[in-house]
């Protein structure tokens, strides 16, 4: 093994040893595509409840190894369910609180951008994730999470900044686009907030600050404020034109007051 790898491996334990932290109540967890499983956190992830029900289970990324991904997690990340349709995942929700959503990506078939890029709804009426492209955010087989956090309480939905009346089940689904097919490795939910949940290492030659930053990078399509635009100040301030003018006439009456007097 060349000395980088060593010294990657190195870095990554010590990743995951300073980012263990304590997970809250696991409310849901499925392995989407796959066998049922149990990750390098303890958590068990249900054999996917869709299987021969809809779309396709697929363990085409079982001839990649991962990047960025624990040995003992690969295969979270390696199968996966599509479907040419939208589709996805209810999630019975019990109790009031906050709570934790933990999408699992990884491209392991195409080799560019804009090949497959899919929205992520929760109850048809919040869009959480736009444009997801994964290759474009991480590059060909390497793990990538959405971590969206989401609050249930008085019988209202709250996430992002939105409210809807919720009814006892979140529903995941994946929003078939005008770009190939929409897919889900795995996911989870647990009680808690974002910080409590174990997070992918960065990926080697970037920060983790650069990564979010190119998460951010396409536009909010799919978000609309209600009400009328809010007009810019600027667009009307007159100022700049006005001022030439006011110089101008500060200079010519003076100087046609001097030649009355002549």
């Amino acid at each position: 093994m060349p000395a980088a790898a060593y010294v990657y491996h190195f870095l990554f334990i010590l990743y995951f040893l300073d980012h263990t932290v304590g997970l809250g109540d696991l409310i849901y967890a499925v392995n989407c595509g796959g066998p049922r499983h149990v990750d390098s956190y303890g958590i068990e992830y249900d054999a996917d409840p869709l299987e021969g029900r809809v779309g396709v289970a697929s363990d085409y990324g079982r001839r990649d190894r991962i990047g960025r991904v624990a040995e003992q997690d690969q295969l979270l990340y390696q199968t996966e369910r599509w479907n040419e349709d939208t589709f996805g995942y209810e999630v019975p929700i019990e109790q009031e609180g906050d709570y934790v959503l933990v999408l699992k990506f990884a491209e392991v078939y195409f080799s560019a951008s804009n090949m497959k890029v899919f929205d992520v709804t929760l109850n048809s009426q919040h869009t959480v994730v736009q444009e997801l492209d994964i290759y474009d955010k991480v590059g060909r087989s390497t793990g990538h999470d959405e971590v969206i956090p989401f609050t249930v309480r008085k019988g209202k939905l709250m996430v992002q900044g939105e409210v809807s009346t919720f009814h006892g089940t979140l529903a995941v689904d994946l929003i078939k686009g005008v770009h190939d097919n929409p897919k889900l490795c795995a996911m989870y939910v647990v009680r808690g907030s974002a910080e409590d949940v174990p997070k992918l290492p960065p990926i080697p030659g970037m920060e983790p600050d650069e990564e979010e930053e190119l998460s951010r990078e396409k536009p909010d399509k799919a978000r609309r404020t209600s009400g009328p635009k809010t007009p810019n100040p600027y667009d009307t301030d007159e100022s700049s034109t006005m001022f030439p003018i006011l110089v101008a006439i500060g200079v010519f009456l003076p100087t046609l007051f001097c030649l009355c007097r002549l």
